[in-house]
């Protein structure tokens, strides 16, 4: 029978040596302010919106894409209340790592850091190409120069201190999200409802006007209506450097979903509403082929749009190269 003085004992002579082991690493803390938490949230997602979703309108046309939009808004939103809730209780930096953990043990925690590690390790690669692709659109140089000033620019960056990176997301997401407001004021003047309804009806079960490719097209479009919010889940990454995460952490999840909700509405109406959804749901540059469409070839409108969607594309680099940094570090702690 085991002597429970000497578990005792035990328990209490290895408690202060792990509280000193996390007490030498910890992030720094109080860097990080509820603003800058919406910021964070609103980066991680907004190349989202100057791309990508319109695929959408062809899977299940205007009103499936609508649906399907609001579907994954709520899923969103409901996710985010609950992380919230968690990341309060849990104020680290592992994220949903550190929830499954609590929850399944330390395998599971494993397997959902590692999954968590995998999609923000692999999502900057794949924006730095389209980096380099706007580049040398715009700029006439591209390629894997481009790949490798990003990341040096914006990992030296993140050295120099989570308050400081954190401060320019926010301003380059406020550039983006001045193109996106400019886009949204420029469409009002020409939107008519007609034209959310433009595409062929097909003869699948269920087909309409509003859902021209049946019922099966709102399934179809939830994928592509996802673009709206996703990585937005990567807030309570910053919990561990946030002033007051019991205050802080819910509002900067709760400020950015409502900010991303309003925006994917909005381009979602008066994009499709003012250039056309047949017009738009094979556009590689949605946003841009919108204001040609209403304004004509050379207007500076598109231009303006086209050029700082450059912004949405490196904020959204530089947040999810934050969001993987914290990840990285949380599991290298736990001695994973």
């Amino acid at each position: 029978m085991n002597n429970p003085k000497i578990v005792d004992a035990t328990a209490s002579s290895t408690l202060p040596t792990q509280e000193e082991y996390f007490a030498k690493r910890q992030l720094k803390q109080g860097a990080v302010g509820w603003l800058l938490l919406v910021g964070l949230g609103v980066a991680y997602v907004i190349s989202g919106d100057f791309a990508g979703w319109n695929f959408g309108l062809a899977q299940g046309g205007w009103g499936g894409m609508f649906i399907a939009t609001v579907v994954v808004a709520v899923m969103y939103l409901c996710m985010c209340l609950s992380m919230s809730e968690m990341a309060t209780m849990l104020p680290t930096a592992g994220g949903g790592y550190s929830f499954a953990r609590t929850a399944f043990g330390p395998f599971g925690g494993y397997l959902t850091g590692t999954a968590i590690l995998i999609e923000y390790s692999i999502a900057p690669a794949a924006i730095a190409c389209f980096i380099g692709a706007y580049c040398e659109s715009l700029f006439g140089v591209g390629g894997w120069i481009i790949y490798l000033v990003c990341y040096l620019v914006f990992m030296g960056i993140h050295l120099k201190g989570a308050g400081e990176a954190l401060k320019i997301i926010f301003v380059i997401t406020a550039i983006a999200a001045v193109a996106l407001l400019v886009f949204i004021i420029a469409m009002i003047p020409h939107f008519n409802s007609a034209n959310l309804f433009n595409i062929a009806v097909s003869d699948k079960a269920g087909a309409s006007a509003f859902l021209p490719m049946g019922y099966l097209g709102i399934w179809a479009a939830v994928p592509y209506a996802i673009w709206f919010f996703l990585a937005v889940e990567g807030v309570p990454l910053a919990a561990e450097e946030a002033k007051d995460p019991t205050r802080s952490l819910p509002r900067g999840l709760i400020g950015s979903m409502l900010i991303l909700a309003a925006f994917a509405l909005l381009i979602l109406f008066l994009g499709a509403g003012a250039a056309g959804a047949n017009q738009l749901k094979d556009s590689g540059a949605p946003l841009v082929d919108a204001l040609v469409a209403v304004y004509g070839e050379h207007t500076r409108l598109a231009g303006f749009v086209n050029f700082v969607g450059l912004a949405g594309l490196i904020a959204s680099f530089f947040s999810i190269i934050y969001a993987y940094s914290r990840q990285i570090f949380a599991l290298s702690r736990a001695g994973y």
